[in-house]
């Protein structure tokens, strides 16, 4: 399409309404698809028949995601959405069947709906309208990405995408898109996060005789205390927002209910707002008084994930994932606002954030590669009983992700 060219945004519009009912099926039959990290080979193979069924070039790399290409060109514009799911949690929350899900005239429910098969299935389509109005800028290719393990570890699918196989092609993307869900609006950070993991070693002894020992649970009591502490006291920026710090799990060590604890550990969900980093997050708690009196009896580390995925990869990487964001002048940020108000001049589009964390983080984060997001759903959506999203989304979006290539050339 050349850069002169008028663009046919009622031809845009018209297709994604009429591709809208092919969406909506796809997207219940992932839903259908139990997915959860380290389990998405039925999704994805799902996935890549959409994908031949609507023309696009296809394929799963050695981790497991699911490839769709358009173009050939030396540019790469991608686009992301991941495709495994946390579990339903408890089935009595849910007022349906988060498998089989529902659909009424206005939304689709099911485990997933908004975070985030819907991205997958609208991107799929706005690939397809790509094609059909010959959309695609000389010179660029698109990848469509459904990326696997993200619930487990944020942007690892990525890591392994831009290091190795993009890599091994001689690719880099120029930008990125999430799919995540932005409820309307185009995203340009978020916050990054960590897990940390703090344990004290005790001694046992007899609980008749509490004082031959060492209790590690009491020697936890007080960093607890100052964890809550320093939770209020963490660095703020003005467009993410401040850091936080909360305890997520608690374990214990004992030889019995009838002895003192040997061991007790906690693991801590941090967020990172700009300016924080993984040392300078495990360096303040390693200096809190109640760590720092215990010497060598407690330490502080990060969480290392070291999974296989569905393919019987391992591709360890720590559990630290920085936050990022865009400056509203960046190019990336300017087209996908003039792609918004082009598709829909009525509406006034403010750029935001997410709340939550997102393959961005490595994308952004780790390489340095800009990225925008626009999504169907919510974000409140994500992880909760009786998700769902909206069918004005998902055509919306297929909308956008159809017109943002000619944007950018």
């Amino acid at each position: 399409m050349s850069q002169s060219a008028a663009l046919p945004i009622q031809d845009i519009l018209e297709r994604a309404h009429a591709y809208l009912p092919d969406i909506c099926a796809f997207l219940r039959d992932l839903i259908r698809l139990p997915s959860t990290s380290c389990h998405e080979e039925a999704v994805v193979r799902r996935i890549i028949a959409e994908m031949h069924k609507l023309g696009h070039t296809a394929e799963i790399d050695g981790m497991g995601n699911a490839l769709g290409w358009l173009g050939t060109g030396p540019r790469l514009l991608a686009y992301d959405a991941h495709i495994d799911t946390v579990g339903p949690g408890d089935l009595s929350n849910w007022h349906f069947n988060p498998y089989e899900g529902f659909e009424d005239q206005d939304r689709i429910g099911g485990l997933g709906a908004s975070d985030q098969s819907g991205g997958m299935a609208a991107m799929l389509y706005g690939g397809k309208i790509m094609r059909d109005l010959g959309l695609l800028p000389e010179g660029m290719s698109v990848l469509m990405a459904g990326t696997v393990q993200e619930e487990d570890c944020d942007g690892l699918c990525w890591q392994y995408l831009i290091r190795d196989f993009l890599a091994a092609r001689g690719l880099r993307p120029e930008a990125v898109v999430s799919t995540e869900p932005t409820n309307g609006t185009i995203c340009r950070g978020h916050r990054g996060r960590m897990e940390i993991r703090v344990e004290v070693r005790g001694r046992s002894c007899h609980g008749s005789a509490p004082e031959r020992g060492e209790n590690a649970i009491f020697a936890m009591a007080p960093i607890l205390i100052e964890l809550e502490r320093l939770a209020g006291n963490l660095g703020d920026d003005p467009f993410l927002g401040k850091g936080t710090l909360t305890v997520s799990e608690i374990f214990f060590s004992s030889p019995s209910r009838c002895a003192v604890a040997d061991g007790c550990t906690i693991s801590l969900d941090r967020r990172l707002t700009a300016g924080e980093d993984a040392d300078s997050a495990l360096n303040e708690i390693r200096n809190l008084p109640s760590v720092a009196r215990l010497g060598k009896r407690a330490s502080v580390s990060m969480y290392r994930y070291d999974k296989a995925s569905w393919t019987g990869l391992h591709y360890p990487a720590e559990c630290f994932f920085p936050a990022w964001s865009i400056p509203e002048e960046h190019p990336l940020c300017r087209a996908a606002l003039r792609c918004r108000n082009n598709l829909f001049p009525n509406e006034k589009a403010v750029p935001g954030k997410w709340t939550f964390s997102t393959n961005a983080a490595a994308i952004a984060g780790m390489f340095g590669i800009p990225v925008i997001g626009f999504g169907p759903g919510r974000e409140e959506q994500a992880h909760s009983p009786n998700e769902h999203t909206w069918k004005k989304d998902l055509e919306r979006c297929a909308a956008f992700y159809a017109l943002l290539p000619a944007m950018l050339a």
